[in-house]
């Protein structure tokens, strides 16, 4: 059951990003910006499946990606006129937010997120 989630909100994620990549192309050139990192836990070692949403703050809208085996994340197609917000979870712990601001010039964003166990 994780397995197929896992894979569903992959692809959806996958999907949500491709349109937008081909129109930039399109225009002329890649005015994106991209945002990759780690999700680690408190014993500083990559957390493999956890979940890491990408809000945009104009529109709201929420991307997920699940971490690889080593903790890894990756957004791509990310306008450089919107201020993003970033966290990551799992069952039992989460991090907290971190804004990709639309200040911030850099073509391709570090944002390591690192989770804490959270009050049961």
């Amino acid at each position: 059951m994780k397995t197929a989630l896992a894979l569903t909100l992959a692809v959806v994620a996958v999907l949500a990003v491709w349109p937008a990549s081909a129109q930039d192309k399109k225009k002329g050139g890649d005015q994106t910006r991209s945002v990759q990192g780690e999700v680690t836990g408190p014993d500083d070692k990559g957390v493999e499946g956890a979940i890491v949403q990408l809000k945009n703050t104009k529109t709201l809208q929420i991307r997920s990606f699940l971490t690889q085996k080593n903790g890894t994340y990756y957004f791509h197609g990310l306008s450089p006129d919107v201020d993003y917000e970033l966290s990551a979870r799992t069952m039992d712990a989460a991090s907290g937010t971190r804004t990709l601001s639309s200040y911030d010039n850099r073509k391709e964003a570090i944002m390591n997120l690192r989770l804490s166990p959270t009050k049961k």
